[in-house]
């Protein structure tokens, strides 16, 4: 039997108070995602098989709860190879690739797959369900979500961000008070087994090589994050900057009378909205868009207390604009939201300024379209890279970068990799290499980055690759660079 993506495991099975009773059900994973989905399944009365090939201690409790549930819960790897006889349908965790074993033996035996996104659409009530407005994109989405929920709030809507980031979606969707609207952030994985989401508004921020091994190609990533747009009702955001992102938005299949919106750090054209001399200014959603433009908010008002915001952070809250005002909310709780709203912590975070030098937390630039949109902020970079690639490719970031890189100190697996780049198109630039995978090496790093700045540098660490390999996560990673970066401090004794 051939696999048929459009093949259902039971009519129907469109919002929660469906028929789920009886159908047997794989759960691929048991992180929170996973515990969700099979929770949500057993209490519907699917007869639920769930496996995890990782067996840590906060599975293990996940498991006991769910066998009280009567799940089938199988934990180790030996589960993984093909799908219990009898399975009607595949729930799996983002994180297992379509050319996962198990997910092959389920397209091969004709087996619907399904992500906990489409798990968790498909677990709306059937009325007045919160309507979703979406975001994608190789960079940005966390710190968009956050603020188009920020804004969201201000304008006085129960939301929250779900999905990728914040709460699992699950979670969002069955909470016993339901939210008014829910700011979803969707990786290229979630949207891959995505089939039936229909948002209000969808984003996609930009897009560049990033998750090559998982998708099989730069083809297969694009077509992934191009899904958001499909059956979208009000408006498709795009990035004029990222023709690709304008071009996702012509090829998707959405409701009849929704809206291309562009968003540029420019001057805004009609149905765009962007910057007129420090203003956020929208041409899109105002009644006379070819005349006139509405004020949604000052570049002062995103700075806070910090310093003058950054070109994608800029970029970003555009897109947050341009999706809460598709969903029809007003001027001033947009600038109230962005206002109000404070970035993640590893994300171009300032740590200290020791001797003129500054120290910047980038952990989160988990790959090179981040980490080159944390290099162009500052103009003379220590730059601190390296970690696991995932196949990505870093020569055009080092090409395009090497004019600002004062030195580079690289850790990580894939050191060679940007090693070999740097001498094809930075060859003049000093590098460092740190082989050493062992607790105490950001010491080592923070110490030979500060050794190869000079006053009034950045050193920055924006490893363009996962962590995984040293870490386990960037958070972890950032931490880590943070304290050594504050003992360095501490012996310099906090010299400016």
């Amino acid at each position: 039997m051939s696999h048929d993506p459009t093949y259902e495991p039971r009519e129907g099975l469109t919002h929660r108070d469906a028929d789920w009773s009886g159908i047997d059900v794989l759960v691929v994973g048991l992180g929170v995602s996973g515990f969700a989905a099979a929770d949500a399944l057993a209490e519907r009365g699917a007869r639920v098989t769930a496996v995890s090939r990782d067996v840590t201690d906060a599975i293990s409790e996940r498991a006991t709860i769910l066998e009280i549930l009567d799940v089938d819960v199988r934990l180790g790897p030996e589960h993984l190879h093909e799908p219990p006889v009898g399975t009607q349908l595949v729930v799996t965790s983002p994180g297992v690739p379509p050319h996962d074993p198990l997910m092959l033996a389920a397209a091969t035996a004709g087996i619907p797959v399904w992500g906990e996104v489409e798990l968790a659409w498909r677990m709306r009530p059937a009325e007045g369900a919160a309507p979703w407005l979406t975001v994608t994109g190789t960079n940005g989405k966390t710190t968009t979500v956050g603020m188009l929920a920020s804004i969201l709030r201000a304008g006085g809507l129960r939301a929250t961000s779900a999905g990728n980031i914040g709460t699992p979606l699950l979670e969002a969707v069955l909470h016993p008070e339901p939210y008014d609207v829910l700011a979803v952030e969707l990786s290229s994985f979630q949207l891959h087994w995505q089939r039936s989401i229909s948002a209000v508004a969808s984003a996609v921020l930009n897009v560049a090589p990033d998750h090559l091994d998982w998708h099989g190609g730069y083809a297969e990533y694009l077509r992934a994050k191009g899904k958001i747009y499909e059956n979208t009702h009000l408006a498709c955001i795009y990035n004029v900057a990222d023709i690709q992102t304008e071009q996702l938005v012509m090829e998707a299949d959405v409701v009849e009378g929704c809206r291309a919106v562009g968003f540029t750090t420019g001057i805004p054209a009609p149905s765009m909205i962007g910057i007129v001399e420090d203003v956020l200014a929208d041409r899109a959603f105002v009644e006379q868009r070819q005349r006139s433009a509405a004020e949604l908010c000052t570049l002062a008002d995103l700075q806070g207390d910090g310093p003058p915001p950054a070109p994608h952070y800029i970029a970003n809250a555009l897109a947050a604009a341009a999706l809460a005002r598709a969903y029809g909310v007003g001027p001033i709780a947009v600038r109230d939201g962005l206002r109000a709203f404070r970035p993640d912590r590893h994300r171009i975070a300032e740590v200290a300024t020791v001797r003129g030098v500054r120290f910047v937390n980038d952990s989160k630039a988990t790959n090179p379209h981040a980490a080159a949109a944390a290099i162009r902020s500052f103009d003379s970079v220590v730059w601190i890279a390296g970690g696991l690639l995932k196949g990505a490719d870093v020569d055009s970031l080092v090409e395009e970068m090497a004019s600002r890189l004062r030195g580079v100190v690289l850790i990580g697996a894939d050191r060679e990799q940007i090693a070999a780049a740097l001498s094809r198109h930075a060859p003049d630039v000093r590098v460092i290499d740190v082989p050493d995978t062992d607790t105490g090496v950001m010491d080592r790093v923070v110490t030979q980055a500060a050794r190869l700045a000079q006053p009034g540098d950045v050193v920055l660490l924006a490893p363009a690759a996962a962590s995984m390999d040293m870490f386990t996560n960037y958070g972890a990673r950032g931490d880590a660079f943070e304290e050594a970066v504050r003992r360095h401090e501490a012996a310099a004794g906090g010299l400016e």
